[in-house]
């Protein structure tokens, strides 16, 4: 093994709920804020904060899901 190359860090996975719960937080302070914004954008911008949005809310149901799967797999260990 080459001593030169750095070892890859270990896989902590001990905060990834509370990460992901700040993740979910953040997309929906973004998601709060763009519906701000949309009140006084163009109706091209407003198409593109409309679909923006819509993938901020597919991703907090995915980081929900990553949740309840991270928090399963620790009450089993």
């Amino acid at each position: 093994m080459d001593k030169h190359r750095p070892q890859p860090n270990p896989d902590d996975r001990s905060d990834n709920v509370e990460k992901l719960q700040d993740m979910v937080q953040n997309t929906i302070a973004n998601l709060e804020a763009a519906h701000e914004t949309m009140k006084f954008a163009s109706g091209e911008e407003k198409e593109q904060i409309k679909a923006k949005n819509a993938r901020r809310e597919e991703s907090i149901r995915g980081f929900r899901d990553e949740i309840k799967d991270e928090y399963h797999d620790r009450q089993q260990h």
